[in-house]
């Protein structure tokens, strides 16, 4: 069975009548996790309800790790590098383990020493297939700390479907287990990951004095609660429960309290997406209902991000896209880089415009950013040789903010 390939047989059904409907498939999870699976969660199967214990709520309905306690964290540039630019890796939908999230690791590690790499990106589905048991489960570094070593810098990550599985791998049906993820945080040299979804600004050229705006400010979200192929069960993270209610909040003023030249927004479901899983409002082919189609991330994009960020990078889909900023997006260009350790089915299923699109490689990018400039450079990546090919550049010079039109 190819977990990440599941897709319910309606939509917002919640996992226990997604089994009820789909026999076989509760038989292999029957097999996986003992008969007793279908009837318990499997949060009660595996010990998770004391997972996260350490965390204390935040004021805005995410999650905090406590200090790290003996962990000497790798720092943030505090400038950029010399080049006069902060160079950022990016990755999603990385943690298998594998043979080709291992050839990207390797390629990627030369890229950076090249560029200057003082920061990275990890885009969600952190840990393939079913998230971490723990916030000290051994998947984090086989998964993550073993194949970036070398990539010594803060990673900043986000929350995928697969890290917040229920009971059926990649259902994003129980959001609480990426507490052990934001919990996990805080004994890792790499993993940056302070509450569920947060910001973090990189300064100006001339270092962030009194007066400096920052170069670039990133948002990092949570779209599980509303792009789940289950309905949610937790009051909590219903689509329009207390928790995507106050992200909502905290997105709409961060971006309006932002001064940075550019602002980039994180989050594993992509807005727009010419691969097999489609865009926000439509996933798999679902129209209807409030979690499996993303309906409410499709209002959350464009009514909050559109127009007031200069990209939104996604995973989700293995695929490397580079979409073309439109009157739709009203000047927001998404990208979409999910092919860290998979890739996609090599076609277009959509034809939304776009710069640069491979449906059939692995790869990574690198966005570089300065004051004068935001450039993504997309690497394919040859698993056998363990190499990267730079594949596209594009470059843009004008911030969404100061832009009169978008063709």
């Amino acid at each position: 069975m190819c977990d990440d390939e599941l897709i319910p047989p309606r939509a917002d059904l919640t996992e226990k009548q997604w089994l009820r409907a789909d026999a076989p498939l509760a038989r292999d999870l029957a097999d996986r996790w003992g008969p007793q699976a279908l009837t318990l969660h499997r949060r009660t199967l595996l010990g998770g309800a004391a997972a996260g214990a350490a965390l204390a709520v935040l004021p805005f309905g995410g999650r905090q790790a406590t200090a790290a306690q003996g962990v000497a964290k790798f720092p943030f540039p505090d400038g950029p590098n010399q080049k006069g630019e902060f160079a950022v890796l990016v990755t999603g939908d990385a943690g298998t383990g594998g043979e080709e999230q291992l050839a990207v690791t390797e390629a990627a590690r030369r890229v950076c020493r090249d560029e200057g790499i003082s920061l990275a990106v990890g885009l969600g589905d952190n840990i393939y297939e079913n998230g971490p048991e723990s916030d000290h489960d051994s998947e984090f570094r086989t998964k993550f700390e073993t194949p970036n070593t070398g990539i010594d810098v803060p990673w900043l990550m986000v929350l995928g479907n697969h890290d917040c599985s229920g009971l059926i791998p990649g259902s994003g049906g129980d959001p609480s287990r990426g507490d052990r993820e934001v919990s996990y945080a805080a004994s890792s040299p790499r993993w940056y990951m302070p509450s569920r979804y947060y910001n973090v600004t990189l300064p100006s050229s001339e270092g962030q004095g009194a007066g400096d705006d920052p170069v670039v400010e990133f948002f990092a979200l949570d779209t599980n609660p509303v792009a789940s192929t289950v309905a949610q069960i937790s009051p909590h993270y219903r689509w329009d429960g207390p928790y995507m209610r106050a992200q909502r909040q905290w997105l709409d003023a961060a971006l309006s309290a932002s001064r940075a030249r550019w602002k980039v927004v994180l989050g594993h479901h992509p807005y727009l997406n010419n691969g097999k899983h489609g865009s926000a409002g439509s996933y798999d082919g679902f129209v209807i209902g409030h979690y499996t189609s993303g309906i409410h991330l499709k209002e959350l994009y464009e009514e909050v991000v559109c127009g007031r960020a200069d990209l939104i990078l996604s995973g989700h889909d293995h695929t490397l896209q580079v979409l073309e900023p439109t009157t739709r997006t009203a000047g927001t260009r998404q990208i979409v880089c999910g092919a860290a350790a998979k890739s996609g089915d090599g076609k277009a299923h959509f034809d939304h415009p776009a710069a640069w699109e491979n449906f059939s490689d692995v790869g990574f990018m690198v966005l570089k950013v300065s004051e004068r400039a935001m450039t993504v450079d997309t690497y394919t990546v040859d698993v056998p040789a363990r190499t990267a090919h730079l594949a596209h550049t594009t470059t843009t010079s004008t911030a969404v903010a100061g832009r009169s039109s978008v063709g």
